[in-house]
Parts: C-alpha cells; sequence; structure tokens
C-alpha cells in the first residue's frame, strides 16, 4: 500500500492563485480528483491526503467534501485562522469532519516572527486537544523561528512539508542541514520527503542532485518519521507524478521501506486505512 501524503486540488482563479506565475502556465488550469485519479492508479497509489493551498475556510469546507465523495481521499490538511479569538469554536465545528486531519499555514509567506505571535499560538495549542496535526511550510531561513515554535509544544505532531525547501538548485546545504537536525531533535516532529524536484533546477535536475539532502533527514528523522508525498500538481513544475515518485522510491525502495510509503501516514495523520 502507497499513501501520497501531500498533494493539492485548486479550481484556478488568477485573483486567488496569485503564487502561480508566468513561469508557472502549467498550474493555471483547475485540478480536480478525477485528474489524480488516472496518476495513482498507474502508480499504484492507494490513496492521498488533500493539503490546503487557499488561507479559507471555504476551501477546507470543500477539500473535506471531496474527500466525503472520493474514497482515495484519505484525509485532508486545511486552514482555519489560528489567530481568531473564536478558534475553540471553529476547531470544535471541525473536529465532527473525519476528513479534516489537520491544519496548515503558508508561513513561508509570512514576516519573521509569526509563528511566535501570541494569538497564533493560543490557536496551535488548541490542536492537540482535537487530535489535529499541524504541517509546517517554511524555507531554510525560517528554521530558526520554528525550532523555537515546536520546542513550546511537546505533545503536538508536527510535519515538516518539502523538508523546509532546501536551495538544491544552488547546492547549498550546510545551514539547512544545521537547522534541520537540531529540529530533529524534537521526536514529535515528522518530515514529508516532497516538494523536492522544484526546488531543484526545474530542466536539468538529476537523481543524485538530492543525495545530500535525503542522507541527512534520513539519518536525523529515522525510518518513523519519513513520509512520502508528491507535491501534484505543483511538482508538474519540473516532471509527471511518476518522475516524482520513482525519485523517491529509488531513495525508498518499496519492499524495504513500508513505514515510509504508508504506515507513518496512517499513523501520524490518523488515517481510516
Amino acid at each position: 500500500m502507497i499513501i501520497d501524503s501531500h498533494q493539492h486540488f485548486w479550481n484556478f482563479n488568477p485573483k486567488k492563485n496569485t503564487w502561480i506565475t508566468d513561469e508557472m502556465n502549467v498550474l493555471k488550469k483547475n485540478f480536480y480528483p478525477n485528474n489524480l485519479i488516472i496518476e495513482l492508479k498507474k502508480n499504484n497509489v492507494y490513496g492521498c491526503i488533500s493539503v490546503q493551498v487557499e488561507q479559507t475556510e471555504d476551501e477546507t469546507e470543500s477539500l473535506i467534501e471531496l474527500s466525503e465523495k472520493n474514497n482515495f481521499i484519505k484525509g485532508v490538511v486545511g486552514w482555519v485562522d489560528l489567530k481568531s479569538p473564536e478558534i475553540e469554536s471553529v476547531l470544535n465545528k471541525f473536529s465532527k469532519k473525519k476528513a479534516l486531519k489537520g491544519v496548515r499555514h503558508i508561513v513561508q509567506s509570512e514576516k519573521p516572527g509569526f509563528l511566535l505571535n501570541h494569538d497564533f499560538l493560543n490557536g496551535v495549542s488548541k490542536l492537540n486537544s482535537y487530535n489535529f496535526t499541524y504541517d509546517i511550510l517554511v524555507y531554510p531561513n525560517q528554521l530558526d523561528e520554528v525550532i523555537r515554535f515546536v520546542e513550546k509544544f511537546p505533545n503536538q505532531s508536527f510535519i515538516l512539508d518539502h523538508l523546509a525547501k532546501p536551495l538544491i538548485k544552488e547546492k547549498k546545504i550546510t545551514i539547512w542541514k544545521e537547522k534541520i537536525s537540531e529540529l530533529s531533535k524534537f521526536e514529535n516532529v515528522s518530515c514529508k520527503i516532497s516538494g523536492m524536484i522544484t526546488e531543484a533546477n526545474w530542466v536539468k535536475w538529476k537523481i543524485n542532485d538530492f543525495k545530500p539532502y535525503i542522507e541527512t533527514v534520513q539519518k536525523v528523522f529515522g525510518e518513523d518519521r519519513l513520509l512520502y508525498g508528491s507535491d501534484w500538481p505543483v511538482c508538474l513544475l519540473a516532471g509527471n507524478y511518476s518522475k516524482v515518485k520513482n525519485l523517491a522510491e529509488y531513495y525508498f525502495p518499496i519492499k524495504s521501506n513500508k513505514k515510509f510509503w504508508s504506515e507513518n501516514a496512517i499513523k501520524i495523520y490518523n488515517l481510516n486505512i
């Protein structure tokens, strides 16, 4: 069994999806479950976790509805306003939706200090009581702040998206490696092997470009805290679904890495499989 722990859907709208720039024309269209299921079947992937791209509760509701209509969507990582004074009632409402497994905020676009904002911290402090995870989306230069953030919540389950987007294209690793190693000491933090080819040269990446980064997270996170994620359809900027899966399989052979391919995702996101 293979679980893709990270993919997206969207109804393309240039006014809302402003992060999709002119060099990303391949993403300027709608991506729905009927598009993804073709790729999952082709690659023998059993199910997926759908992750937010918009910071609205409307999108969270929509993703939950998609999961209810499509059995292969095993869970949703949505968005709620964690800074809201009404966060308790919002989480209580969403806790009644079995599909919602966790939440995420696009912190990579925020100013320094966002993760340590008092109201945001208050919202995150409520997640564990509802058994919700929190996905961390940041750049390498934000890892110091992430470490200070994570240490405040020893009982909260965190998942680092895309290895914190190391600068693979520039072959920079020293500072990222140091901070990732420090972050990994918190045993409640897991890491997705996802979003890597879009951090490399989109046209000329080679399979060995990722070796030092993957070997680092393999060493510091170990086999119990790494998950497979395709980051489809964003991955289409640098390769199709099969290329992403084949890259992961090169470093994590399926027969000997059941935890990576499914068991960790099932456990960490509390999936009903």
